[in-house]
This record gives C-alpha cells, sequence and structure tokens, in this order.
C-alpha cells in the first residue's frame, strides 16, 4: 500500500545489517507506476524490493526522506524522470533536468500518466549580517566536468555551499531501456567513463542474475584483475591530484605517471588503457595469455616498489599532514544518515565495503579486510587511498599467481526472462555501485536504473565544506572526487 511505502522502507533499512540501496519508479503500463526501493541486506548478499503502486490518477507518493535522509536525491531524481512527487520532502525541487528542458517533459513517464509539474529551482539562501554569496561554475578552468557551486559565506568561511548538478544528463537509462539488450553494455559502461570496468561488471553481474547464470571462474578472475587495476589507476591519480591542490609539487609531478603505468598494465589486460569493451555478460571479451600476465606481474612489482618509495613523501611529510588534517571532517553519524559509500565512507568510520557482501568478479570470497579510518577529514580519505592501493596490489599479484583454468565466456540465450529483476552490485573504486534490471512480460527491458557512488555522496561533499575556508574547496572537493557524468545519467 502507497500509505505504508515509507515507513516499510525505513524499518527494512534500519534493520541491522540492512541498508538503503535506491530508489525509482517504473511504467506498469502507459497510464500508471509503481514506486520501489531497492534494500541491501550486507550480512547475506541478498536484497529485497519493496513496491507500492501509485492510486489511479494520482502522481503523487508519501516521502521516504524524512524518515531515511539518504533517499532525498533518489527522490528528486524520481520526479523528474517521472513526473511524481514525494509529499512531505523538505527540499523539494529538481535534481537533474534544468530550465532549459520544458517544464513538462517527463522523460521516463508513461504516455498517459498523470504528472506534477516541476517546481522552479530555488537555491537556499543563506541570511546574515556580512553574509555574501560566490557563484561558480558550471564551466571551470581546466577539463573537470560542469558544475555549479553557490557558495554563502561569512568572509572567508564557507557557511553552506548548494551544489547543483545535471549538465551532464544524456538520457542514458532510457537508453538502456531501447537499445538491444545484447549492446546495452556499450551504453552502461558509459555511465561513467573513469568506472568504465565497474559499470561493465555490474551490468553483467545483473544480466546474469536474468539469466541465471554465472560467469566462469577464468571470468570471474579477469573481472577482478580489471576491477582493481581501474581501482589502482584512480586512487593513484587522486594522490597526486591532492597534492596539486594543495601546492605540493613534488607529489603532484611523481603520481601521475604512476597512473599511467597502471593504465598500460590495464591495456595489456583489456586491449584499451581505460579498460572499455572488456567485461561483458557471460564473462570477457579475451583471455590472458602467459605473456600479458608476465608482463603485467612485473609492472605491477615495479609500480609497488616505487610507490613504496613516493608514498612516504605526502604521508610523512608534516608540511603535507597539516594541510590536509581537519580540513573537510564529516562526522560518522552525517556520513550515515546520507548513505554515504566508499573510501569516503569508511574515511568517516564505516566498515560497509560491498566486495564483502555482494557477489561481483571473485568476491565475496577474495573480500579484503576494508580499510577504514576515524578522523573523517581530506587527510583520512587520503589515508583510506593509500591502504586500498596496497590491498589492491596484493589481490592483483595474488591473481596473477593462480589465474584459474576453465573457459572465459559463456554463449548467452538469445532472449531475457519475462517479468524477472536482476541486481548487479559492485564495489567500484568510488563505492557502491548498483544497476538494477527489471524485464517486462514480452522479455524486454522496462526498468534499467543506476545508482553510481556518486550520488550518495554529493550531499556529504555539501556538508564537508561548511565552516572551511574557501580557499580549502579545491582540496575538500578533490578528497572526495566524484563524478559528474555518473550522477546526472
Amino acid at each position: 500500500m502507497i500509505e505504508n511505502f515509507a515507513m516499510d522502507v525505513a524499518q527494512q533499512a534500519k534493520l541491522p545489517g540492512w541498508r538503503f540501496g535506491h530508489l525509482t519508479a517504473r511504467n506498469l503500463d502507459a497510464a500508471h507506476l509503481v514506486i520501489e526501493a531497492l534494500l541491501l541486506d550486507t550480512n547475506s548478499g541478498a536484497y529485497r524490493i519493496i513496491s507500492a503502486p501509485l492510486a489511479e490518477g494520482s502522481a503523487t507518493y508519501p516521502s521516504v526522506t524524512p524518515l531515511l535522509p539518504a533517499a532525498h536525491h533518489a527522490e528528486r531524481a524520481a520526479g523528474d524522470m517521472f513526473g511524481i512527487k514525494a509529499m512531505g520532502h523538505p527540499r523539494w525541487k529538481s535534481l537533474l533536468l534544468h530550465e532549459a528542458w520544458p517544464p513538462e517533459l517527463f522523460p521516463l513517464a508513461g504516455a498517459s500518466q498523470v504528472t506534477v509539474p516541476r517546481a522552479p529551482y530555488r537555491f537556499l539562501e543563506v541570511h546574515g549580517e556580512g553574509i555574501h554569496e560566490i557563484p561558480v561554475g558550471p564551466i571551470h578552468a581546466g577539463i573537470i566536468e560542469p558544475g555549479h557551486f553557490r557558495f554563502s559565506c561569512l568572509g572567508e568561511v564557507i557557511t553552506n555551499v548548494e551544489i547543483r548538478l545535471g549538465y551532464q544528463h544524456r538520457g542514458v537509462e532510457k537508453r538502456l531501456s531501447l537499445a538491444p539488450w545484447q549492446q546495452a553494455r556499450f551504453i552502461a559502461e558509459s555511465a561513467s567513463s573513469d568506472t568504465a570496468a565497474g559499470n561493465a561488471l555490474a551490468h553483467a553481474v545483473a544480466i546474469e542474475q536474468l539469466l541465471q547464470l554465472t560467469a566462469p571462474p577464468r571470468a570471474q578472475a579477469l573481472r577482478t584483475l580489471a576491477l582493481e587495476l581501474e581501482r589502482l589507476a584512480n586512487h593513484v591519480g587522486d594522490i597526486g591530484a591532492i597534492c596539486g591542490d594543495i601546492g605540493y609539487s613534488v607529489g603532484s609531478s611523481l603520481f601521475p605517471p604512476l597512473r599511467g603505468a597502471i593504465l598500460a598494465l590495464a591495456q595489456l589486460l583489456t586491449g584499451t588503457r581505460r579498460q572499455r569493451y572488456y567485461i561483458l555478460p557471460g564473462g570477457v571479451v579475451r583471455d590472458l595469455d602467459e605473456t600479458g600476465r608476465r608482463a603485467i606481474k612485473n609492472g605491477l612489482a615495479e609500480l609497488a616498489a616505487t610507490l613504496q618509495k613516493h608514498i612516504p613523501l605526502v604521508l610523512e611529510n608534516h608540511a603535507v599532514l597539516e594541510r590536509m588534517v581537519d580540513v573537510g571532517r564529516l562526522s560518522a553519524e552525517l556520513a550515515a544518515d546520507f548513505g554515504m559509500v566508499g573510501p569516503a565512507a569508511r574515511a568517516s568510520g564505516s566498515g560497509y565495503d560491498a566486495r564483502r557482501a555482494f557477489a561481483h568478479g571473485c568476491y565475496p570470497a577474495l573480500s579484503p579486510t576494508p580499510a577504514r579510518r576515524e578522523g573523517g577529514d581530506a587527510l583520512a580519505r587520503t589515508q583510506i587511498r593509500v591502504d586500498e592501493i596496497a590491498t589492491s596490489i596484493a589481490i592483483v599479484d595474488g591473481l596473477l599467481d593462480a589465474l584459474p583454468d576453465s573457459l572465459y565466456r559463456l554463449d548467452l540465450p538469445k532472449c531475457l526472462p519475462a517479468a524477472q529483476v536482476g541486481v548487479g552490485i559492485v564495489e567500484a573504486w568510488r563505492g557502491e555501485l548498483i544497476h538494477w534490471v527489471t524485464t517486462n512480460d514480452a522479455g524486454e527491458i522496462a526498468r534499467y536504473a543506476i545508482k553510481d557512488p556518486s550520488f550518495n555522496n554529493w550531499t556529504g561533499l555539501g556538508i564537508a565544506v561548511r565552516g572551511n575556508l574557501v580557499a580549502d574547496f579545491p582540496l575538500c572537493n578533490k578528497s572526495f572526487n566524484l563524478s559528474y557524468s555518473g550522477n546526472d545519467l
């Protein structure tokens, strides 16, 4: 029942070991919608979907957000895409669609569905003597993606920042429901290009669930290699970028070449540096021969030795540590309330790592002990990356020594099963990544929803920068390093 939907979702999410995964809507037919929430059991690796059809002629439902703050972005996104309104949402407004979009356009709504007009976007205003605003973006210097940051400041101190995204909205989820499912992986892995392996793996796991098949052991090992090399490359690159944002030229010059070296190892494995077009439902596109295995192993050993020399230049440099400590602090309580994931959450005391809970690649059998810090600041987020670099090197090295001898790819059936659900949950390098696929009675993809880890974590950045100097925002931002395109879809 729609009247009990919010309470049912909140109660399930607050049970021991459970967490809120995602919330979205789905068309039952041209005129009727169902609102659905995905809840995850981190103890057993299971999940539960709570569904509630909207009443005929209605486009509203009771908001989950007052009971479960982690749902606030998902409800606003569903409002943009389906024209439904979460009644009682504390800050209801558009999330993805801007003024340039026709106000009557709801890209995923049914042809004759009742809709609620989008409310005009209004930035939160901070009032008081001496308060001034600094608008930044959406176009920035450099090559970063577009996003608007509206700072409210008292002198040089940030009292609030509102982050407006949506400039990268490309209709990814709609395209995934229209494309032939055999080619959908090319769209899925493009949701966020620096997470191609993570998105491709989540897509593959979801489709394999639908088909009730499991990729061969060798394919699972090769997928894990791709996932961990992607994690390595991005974490190493982030350390260099963080050094650049604090003006530490030694670190900013030493780490980018190492990221390039890791991408070269990824190319040996997958054929491309960004690991595109490699992971697919049923396995991987190509095998790894002995020459390639030895080359990656030797390159990994050189990388590990170099990092052992370079990392102390950052984490044992008092000037660097003083620049990061207490900057962009996010409390454990707020990180939990807003469903933070990945290194950003583990830097604020969370012990959640999807590799320990959900089947993907060689996980959870091979899952590492999660890196964890309590500081919640830029330093803690950097330390988490360093810890995860060491873990990923060990995982890759171990897999290269013991690659299973099996097929690396299975042939797939020609059709998807009707009226089924597949959910792929992956610990991508930014954190928990979800691909949620539902088929209709004809075996076609009726709804394809993606929840990127950045979708959880942008709120955390907005909270973490409060009380910091304007000059510290680049460091705060880089210590999270979130995806604009992964959020916008």
